[in-house]
Parts: structure tokens; sequence; C-alpha cells
């Protein structure tokens, strides 16, 4: 399995790398930023196997609660269930980290802040 996950925040999206060859158990230790605005509540993940021929395959997907993380400033690497029609597949392990906007740096830009921390799908 050569998987990856597409991580959506409200209408952003960002791609993860593409874990060649790691099988079911990879880890990608990337980060990713995303701008949130009130009322989000919710990161939602989807896990595909990549394929050089066919189209990939969809895994499965978690959803992942964002008041746990706005409430603390950051949550360790926790699992969340990856799930398929409704079927248990497996979990996904992600950290985050949030700071307000008024914590940032004068531009904003920063990219050290928010995201996705670590993640492994076991």
């Amino acid at each position: 399995m050569d998987p990856y996950v597409v991580i959506t925040c409200r209408t952003q999206e960002k791609k993860s790398s593409i874990a060649s060859g790691k099988g079911t158990s990879p880890e990608w230790n990337e980060t990713f930023l995303f701008n949130i605005t009130d009322g989000t509540s919710k990161l939602h993940m989807k896990i595909f196997d990549s394929d050089k021929v066919s189209a990939d395959d969809f895994v499965g997907e978690a959803t992942i609660p964002l008041d746990p993380v706005f409430d603390s400033g950051s949550i360790e690497a926790t699992s969340y269930n990856v799930v398929k029609e409704g079927e248990y597949y497996g979990e996904i392990k992600v950290g985050l980290l949030f700071t307000p906007e008024s914590s940032r740096g004068s531009d904003g830009s920063d990219e050290n802040f928010g995201g996705w921390r670590q993640s492994s799908r076991d």
C-alpha cells in the first residue's frame, strides 16, 4: 500500500506526501497550516492508496473534532478511528496545535503555527 491523506477544513484542502512502500503503518510527520474561522468544528481526513495504473483506492476516512485543541491549544498525537462505509478499518494518529492569530507573527504567515503535526495509520 502507498497511502496518502487528503485533509479538509471547511473549504481548505491539503494533501500529504505518498508514503511509498510503507504498507499499513506509514508515518508522514508533516505539518499543514489551516486558517480557522468561527464555526470551524472539525478536520476531515480521507486516506487513499496511490495507484500508478488505475484510479487511487479509497481506504477510509476520519473526522477530528477541533474543540479540544481550541480549549487546550494543542493535542498530543491521538488515535482516531478510520471508517469506510460505516465499518472500522483502523486508526490514524494525529497531533494538533492551535495558535490564535493574535499570537502569530506580524505578517500572519509563520508556518510553524497550526496544522497537522504527526500521523500514522495503524
